[in-house]
């Protein structure tokens, strides 16, 4: 079984700053491609930005120069550092993990087909 478990969402005002975790159960994670989604409950789910195996990240137009995903291999961690937060941003976080498919196929326009973004972390950013 594939698990990524989110965590370090959290309530915050706008201009603030979250670092979202990830872990992943699965030992072949470092050779993955990898990335952070979020969705506000009735709209599709949207893309926020990959890596790849190799550290390679893209980003979405709507978050790129506040956001920063990074991993660390050693330890199974996926990280999204979200600046500058909106209430647009308002969305429950989710991560999830794919096949070893470095760019341009880790690009974010392929960051639905990762998974299995099964349990997010909710990020509420006020006024």
């Amino acid at each position: 079984q594939v698990e990524m478990v989110a965590s370090g969402g959290g309530s915050v005002q706008a201009g603030g700053s979250l670092r979202l975790s990830c872990v992943a159960t699965h030992p072949w994670f470092s050779s993955t491609c990898a990335g952070w989604s979020r969705q506000v409950p009735g709209r599709e789910r949207e893309g926020g930005a990959t890596i790849d195996s190799r550290g390679v990240t893209d980003h979405a137009d709507s978050v790129k120069g506040r956001v920063t995903i990074s991993r660390d291999n050693a330890k199974n961690m996926l990280y999204l550092q979200i600046n500058a937060l909106k209430p647009e941003d308002t969305a429950m976080y989710y991560c999830g993990t794919g096949g070893d498919a470095p760019f341009p196929y880790c690009a974010i326009a392929a960051v639905q087909t990762l998974g299995p973004w099964g349990q997010g972390t909710q990020v509420t950013v006020s006024s």
